[in-house]
């Protein structure tokens, strides 16, 4: 069979994985994109976050980078951080003119929300908490429409073809190549690998995988962000992630006898330990939120599934409790989304920048996607063309073990909100890769940063500020200070 050549490569279809092809298409890229499922199915699909982006004339990107490197926790890498804060406003001003309708106040200015971490009003919604859908369905059909754009849906990618130490394409499941200079890997995260998540089922670090098994190093796995607030129910809502938005405008957390107990706006990692022990303190299998006071057509879609759930937050105290929500590990990239194997790129959640450190900034991880899936793509194009020739035989790496209940059980009571070595040990027998580097990585990390809380050692260590664990090829944990 012979190959599909193109220019470059983009594998998902989620908000990075759309914007990479479409920017890649108007410099004057051709680009072909893989996507699992139909375009506009994505994880991105569901997000309830913004972006965020210094717009309001009381904000700049330097004090958007405080507050980034002040959730990090000590590790954020400082220059992804600024680069992010300095171009988000740009990627907010290109969206509007791509179409997407973001929300706005009776004077037609963007409506900036306040979300946990931020010290000012700097996150733009489309449909309230309906922002992934809107955005990516307009992105869908721009990517459908572009005539130098070709979609493969329903194909899923299982290998990276490597010539001479270059990534020169990928292996489908169906046996047929897609050969080009520089592939850009946009397959979204991991945090469904953990028992009790918000993420739908697919997001188990397929394309970590692929990148490893490809050469390509990791970093920073262990650290993992527990979402505050999903629903915590047994009536088919259960893990439904309620956005931080709705705290930002006045919702409260509180305890069995109705008393706050936490900054609703705090750092994601302060308020999910907060909750964590109040359940542990009382036995409670959640805390509840109080929305009653929170404008519901603010949050229809929000209000909607809790209603479908059997919980009126009109007149109802909502039960929540954490759940992995978002890996800030990942590949190993630059700057420019490129990893360690030469033009094999990566950009959104299965990538590590270093930008959120050990504790994501609400809604950052949207101006992610756009931000960076706009530097892989430039980069992606500047990638020496493949020569004409054969390709030898590319094989798709072994499929790993099927990820069974039994695992994420394992990762979520060993690799949860806390961890020790007891356990953690325990998960280098498990049989996933991807759990047992989570574990490797973990282990690697002896204090507790961010999200990455250990029992056995409880207290942050400065001798690892600014650290990086990354797991090579060779399956070993190793530390980087990234510039």
């Amino acid at each position: 069979m012979e190959p599909l050549r193109t220019d470059v490569t983009v594998v998902g279809a989620g908000a990075a994985g759309l914007y990479a092809a479409l920017c890649a298409a108007r410099d004057g890229g051709r680009v072909t994109l893989v996507s699992a499922t139909p375009l506009a199915e994505s994880a991105s699909y569901w997000a309830q976050g913004g972006i965020a982006a210094a717009l309001a004339a009381d904000d700049a990107p330097e004090r958007h980078l405080r507050d980034t490197v002040s959730a990090g926790r000590g590790a954020v890498r400082e220059s992804a951080a600024r680069v992010l804060c300095n171009e988000a406003p740009e990627i907010v001003r290109d969206l509007a003119e791509l179409g997407v309708r973001f929300d706005a106040d009776r004077r037609g200015r963007l409506a900036l929300g306040l979300e946990g971490g931020h010290s000012a009003r700097r996150v733009v919604h489309a449909g309230g908490s309906a922002t992934g859908r809107r955005v990516t369905r307009q992105l869908s059909a721009l990517v459908a429409e572009h005539p130098s754009i070709e979609v493969l849906e329903g194909r899923r990618a299982v290998g990276v073809i490597i010539v001479n130490g270059r990534c020169s394409g990928v292996l489908l499941h169906d046996g047929s190549r897609v050969v080009s200079a520089a592939v850009v890997l946009a397959t979204g995260g991991a945090a469904a690998l953990w028992a009790r998540t918000t993420n739908p089922s697919g997001a188990t670090g397929g394309g970590l995988l692929l990148a490893h098994a490809a050469g390509a190093a990791l970093a920073d796995l262990e650290l993992v962000q527990f979402h505050p607030t999903a629903v915590a129910a047994p009536n088919g809502g259960d893990g439904f992630l309620i956005t931080e938005a709705i705290r930002g405008e006045g919702a409260l957390l509180l305890d069995g006898s109705g008393e706050r107990f936490v900054d609703e706006l705090a750092p994601r990692d302060e308020v999910a330990r907060a909750i964590a022990h109040v359940m542990s303190d009382t036995g409670a299998t959640s805390v509840a939120l109080d929305m009653r006071e929170v404008d519901p057509a603010r949050f229809p879609n929000v209000v909607v599934a809790l209603r479908q759930a059997g919980i009126d937050p009109e007149r109802e105290l909502v039960p929540v409790a954490p759940a992995a929500h978002y890996m800030m590990g990942g590949i190993a990239t630059d700057l420019d989304g490129r990893s360690t194997v030469p033009g094999l790129y990566a950009v959104g959640e299965c990538a590590c920048t270093g930008l959120h450190g050990a504790n994501r900034l609400a809604s950052n991880s949207l101006s992610e996607c756009f931000v960076f899936g706009a530097r892989a793509a430039r980069a992606a194009l500047r990638e020496p063309a493949i020569r004409a020739g054969k390709l030898g035989d590319a094989q798709a790496p072994p499929r790993p073990p099927a990820l069974t209940p039994a695992s994420r059980q394992a990762l979520w009571e060993h690799a949860g909100i806390e961890r020790d070595r007891d356990g953690l040990w325990l998960l280098r027998d498990d049989p996933h890769p991807l759990v047992r580097l989570i574990a490797d990585a973990a282990l690697a990390r002896t204090e507790s940063r961010g999200a990455h809380q250990r029992r056995d050692f409880p207290d942050l260590d400065p001798a690892f500020e600014g650290l990086h664990v990354m797991m090579e090829s060779s399956g070993r944990p190793a530390f980087d200070r990234w510039v």
